[in-house]
């Protein structure tokens, strides 16, 4: 039994193709029951994000294994194969192991080291297992996946540093305010990077203020972290009430000036305030600061520190790279385990039948022979057997054990033409 992962990512597929391929948590149950019935199937996993889309099978031939897989692609998404194909990845055996041991540690992900990825692996492994569609191979495998990424985490410094404008942002603050608990932040605009933020945010119990020119967005974005919101227009008179401000609109000019800071930080008598500003053109008038009590960072500081923060992780990118490797020939050695069983069986039987025709033949020749030597001949035989087969099940145990392991078992097949099981 093989690995077989076939798949698309950010790396090869645009988001185009990716949203097309994409499936929700309500259809995978119906998806999973199907490719388990495609030929050379005998367990699947489907993964499903907004950056991959792969699915993890186990079969005895790889190649039949996937192009099952890549049919049912083709028909369930209604996709020419030439548009796919173009797209798609193929990886079995030892490479589909390690591939997937990367995934799970974040090491293949848009942003490495993000957390994000193992929590969406595991619940692809939960939805296989209610489905009934992954065996003892995929679990196996999972588990191991699992236990790399955490090994991953714990001993490399893979996700120590933010690597996104919006993590780098609340990094930022908790150095001005340290503990961030009881921080209202305001929030000026209410698109995509000031939900992020506000992601980040409200998990170090921060609250939420948003302002923004439609006041419905900025009632919706605010209803979903249990804030408050107002118009843009009522700005000026909400400044002083918060410990961060994060702005990101498409004004042409600035929204907040300096006078206006200076104004909220009297009214906060000279409390700090934290500023970031993430739009361009910038929001927050750079003459803020200038103020004492005012930290202002705009797009490009939080840029330098992303950078920083990224070939800090490429350097712990070769530690965790060891680790996963570890984790990869621990798991291909028990899957070759499992190879080797059958072939064991198998070549015992076969000797045994051998030995049984054998002893039943000089029996049969023998007719006056007692049955306290029918039983010693008997014995003869099984002894024989045994002794003959000790040394060499011993070796091919241990060969098989090695990265090359399954040319041995393969070689054993065809010395005493086993039948493949």
């Amino acid at each position: 039994m093989k690995i077989v992962i076939v798949g698309l990512s950010h790396k090869t597929a645009p988001v185009a193709v990716r949203e097309r391929l994409a499936f929700s948590n309500e259809e995978l149950p119906g998806c999973l029951a199907e490719l388990r019935d495609m030929p050379g199937l005998r367990e699947v996993a489907l993964l499903s994000t907004c950056n991959r889309v792969e699915i993890y099978a186990a079969g005895p031939q790889p190649d039949k294994t996937a192009a099952s897989i890549r049919a049912w692609l083709v028909q369930n998404r209604a996709l020419e194969a030439e548009q796919l194909e173009a797209h798609l990845y193929q990886l079995d055996d030892r490479d589909a192991v390690r591939h997937g041991f990367r995934v799970a540690a974040s090491l293949d992900s848009l942003v490495v080291g993000e957390a994000q990825i193992l929590g969406q692996m595991k619940q692809a492994y939960q939805l296989a297992n209610e489905a009934a569609t992954s065996g003892a191979i995929l679990e196996k495998f999972f588990q191991h996946a699992f236990h790399a990424a955490k090994q991953v985490r714990n001993e490399t410094g893979i996700a120590r540093n933010p690597v996104s404008i919006a993590s780098a942002a609340v990094s930022l603050a908790r150095r001005i305010f340290g503990d961030l608990k009881g921080c209202r932040c305001l929030l000026i605009g209410a698109g995509e990077m000031c939900e992020l933020a506000a992601r980040h945010l409200v998990t170090d119990g921060v609250s939420i203020l948003v302002a923004n020119r439609t006041l419905s967005r900025a009632v919706a974005l605010a209803d979903a972290f249990g804030g408050d919101a107002f118009v843009l227009s009522d700005l000026e008179a909400h400044l002083d009430k918060a410990d961060i401000i994060l702005s990101s609109t498409g004004a042409t000019g600035h929204v907040v000036t300096a006078s206006m800071i200076k104004a909220a930080l009297k009214k906060r008598r000279q409390k700090p305030q934290f500023l970031i500003d993430i739009a361009v053109p910038r929001d927050l008038d750079p003459a803020i600061g200038d103020l004492d009590n005012a930290y202002l960072y705009d797009i490009d500081d939080l840029t330098r520190i992303v950078e920083n923060n990224l070939k800090d992780r490429g350097r712990e990118m070769t530690a965790a790279e060891v680790i996963v490797e570890q984790r990869c020939l621990e798991f291909m050695r028990w899957l070759e385990t499992l190879d080797l069983a059958p072939v064991l069986t198998a070549l015992r039987e076969k000797l045994e039948g051998i030995r049984d025709q054998e002893v039943a033949r000089t029996l049969a020749s023998w007719p006056d022979i007692s049955p306290d030597e029918q039983k010693r001949i008997e014995q003869l035989g099984r002894l024989l057997v045994n002794k003959i087969l000790h040394a060499p099940l011993s070796r091919l145990r241990h060969l098989a054990a090695e990265p090359d392991g399954d040319l041995y078992v393969d070689a054993a097949r065809q010395l005493f033409q086993l039948d493949r099981t």
